[in-house]
């Protein structure tokens, strides 16, 4: 199963596509302090509908008490700021994928730090950054893809009796 950890997430209504996309994808979702709304936010309670009894959640006081309590699992941290395309990585069940705050993204010196398990979204010059849920969904997909899908379904049966 893979995680997806959003540190110091600001605005309710991505944290709240973003829970849905996990639900969805049966992805763990992580959530490291401070936020910029509560976990009961009617925003982000809105956004990821009906999903929530399926998504499982953690809470972390911040980011030493996150890699505290993580401290044996294989980090990876989506940034502009990235030498590597998040297709060109090699994810691994049960990878950690860290996606930082939608108006200063991932601390510098957590990133300088682990350059090599840093990936990037490729993107058009000048262009700043995607929203944060849809960078989430993208390379969530392709981690699962990569995985082969675990657990998910991967064909229809709405043509079935057609």
């Amino acid at each position: 199963m893979l995680n997806i950890v959003l540190v110091e997430p600001e605005i309710p209504q991505n944290t709240g596509n973003i829970a849905r996309t996990c639900a969805a994808t049966n992805t763990r979702l992580h959530l490291v302090k401070p936020l910029g709304f509560t976990l009961d936010d009617r925003k982000m309670k809105r956004c990821g509908l009906d999903y929530w009894h399926l998504l499982k959640v953690q809470v972390y006081e911040n980011l030493d008490d996150f890699f505290n309590i993580n401290k044996n699992a294989r980090f990876v941290f989506s940034t502009t700021k990235a030498k590597y395309i998040y297709s060109e990585f090699s994810f691994r069940d049960e990878d950690f994928i860290l996606f930082g705050k939608e108006t200063a993204g991932l601390p510098e010196k957590l990133l300088k730090n682990n350059i090599e398990s840093c990936i990037r979204i490729p993107m058009v010059q000048g262009a700043r950054s995607l929203n944060l849920s849809n960078s989430v969904a993208v390379v969530t997909y392709e981690a699962l893809r990569q995985l082969s899908f675990p657990g998910l379904t991967e064909s229809s049966d709405y043509f079935k009796n057609a």
